[in-house]
């Protein structure tokens, strides 16, 4: 099993509009992309020198192909989109991670 997660700080002025956007277009639509099989969306509890607020949107996916195809068929749109609606007021990284063990 992978976890894509993509870490992001998000701006205080656009904090509760990234939000919504979100929980109720974004994370839904990647989902309904048939190529992940959950998706959790949580906040660092850590506090940034650069102001704004981190969170972490993990994916889950069944393997290292199937997150391929979305990097192929999928991302580049929804990335498009996150800079289209918030540019440089959102800053985001992403890490590939698999799971080795659940207990």
């Amino acid at each position: 099993m992978i976890i894509y997660n993509v870490t992001t700080n998000i701006h205080e002025s656009v904090h509760d509009q990234w939000m919504i956007w979100m929980q109720h277009k974004h994370i839904p639509e990647i989902l309904a992309t048939g190529k992940f099989t959950a998706a959790r969306l949580v906040r660092v509890l850590i506090e940034e020198e650069m102001g704004g607020v981190t969170y972490s949107a993990q994916y889950t996916t069944e393997s290292k192909e199937t997150l391929e195809k979305y990097y192929q068929e999928d991302a580049p749109r929804f990335r498009e989109e996150g800079l289209k609606l918030f540019g440089d007021k959102m800053l985001a990284f992403r890490t590939e991670l698999e799971v080795i063990s659940e207990h």
